[in-house]
């Protein structure tokens, strides 16, 4: 393999788009209604997720050059893109909402192209899509009847730990946002101004709850996807398209009614970009210039 090809496979297109949706998955956890877990389906990667972080060190050099990328991605997500994400839900609220249901729109039929592939596909399942997209219309009407309000005062560090671990229901599961968990638990607002001024005392507590947390709902998530695939993707796509209601703009006029359809359409055009990206590299053009590239690097290294 060639110096330059290693930097454009390996570094470019696997380490920077990986860390492009790491950025993503990071913001999402921040920002009210957004699911880093539907983020994770949008992208294609939540099954990988999942098995390279429970199967860490099966295969270390493998699993860390999947993550890695990933986790550097959330960390600027969370640190800093959060912030933009959340001044252009409240400067652009109807074009960048519109953007996030497009993206979801446009990636349910690969989810469901994909489950068909590893499954048969069964009437009963659609059964499981109906049950979680309806919890997932719930969990939006009392989301929009709550207030976003903190009891930060005397939170104790226990409380703080399972607030994390509680809180990883909404990273790990498509559709359940982690936002609405915190709500309830009445330490949103101190979450957000801890992420935002790096209140350690807060933010170490909740990290170390949401980890544990994450590997409990990982290793469920897990058999449940082993055991039952398809009722357990069918659920995670009913979750996933409930988080649409969530994003929903209310009380537009026509034009910005126009505005939010054109806005749709580009988003279902973005949410196609990695099974493009995915497809080129299986086309017969990709593996002719890989050839290539490997029939050179022989010829000079014969040279040599």
């Amino acid at each position: 393999m060639s110096f330059s090809r290693y930097i454009f496979e390996e570094l470019f297109m696997n380490g920077f788009l990986n860390m492009i949706k790491g950025i993503f998955i990071g913001a999402g956890a921040i920002v009210p209604g957004v699911s880093s877990g539907v983020l994770c389906v949008i992208f294609g990667i939540y099954e990988k997720l999942l098995d390279a972080v429970l199967n860490f060190f099966k295969d270390l050099k493998k699993n860390f050059k999947f993550l890695f990328p990933i986790a550097v991605g959330v960390g600027i997500g969370v640190l800093l893109f959060s912030n933009m994400l959340n001044y252009l839900l409240y400067e652009f609220p109807i074009q960048t909402k519109s953007i996030f249901i497009g993206l979801i729109l446009g990636t349910i039929p690969s989810l469901i192209k994909e489950v068909n592939e590893k499954a048969t596909f069964k009437p009963q399942n659609v059964f499981y899509l109906l049950i979680a997209l309806a919890i997932g219309i719930i969990t939006v009407i009392v989301e929009n009847q709550m207030d976003i309000v903190s009891n930060g005062d005397n939170i104790s560090i226990m409380y703080l730990v399972m607030c994390g671990a509680i809180m990883s229901l909404g990273i790990v599961v498509p559709g359940v946002s982690s936002t609405i968990i915190l709500m309830l638990l009445g330490v949103y607002s101190v979450y957000l101004q801890s992420v935002a001024n790096l209140y350690l005392p807060v933010l170490i507590p909740m990290g170390i709850g949401l980890v544990l947390g994450s590997i409990i709902v990982m290793k469920l998530t897990k058999k449940l996807l082993e055991k039952y695939y398809a009722q357990t993707f069918y659920s995670i796509i009913g979750f996933t398209i409930g988080s649409i209601f969530v994003l929903l703009p209310q009380g537009m006029t026509w034009l910005e009614t126009i505005l939010c359809v054109l806005c749709v359409i580009l988003g279902v055009y973005v949410s196609r970009i990695p099974d493009a990206i995915k497809n080129f590299r299986s086309s017969k053009m990709f593996k002719a210039v890989k050839v290539l590239n490997k029939m050179r690097s022989q010829s000079k290294t014969q040279k040599d």
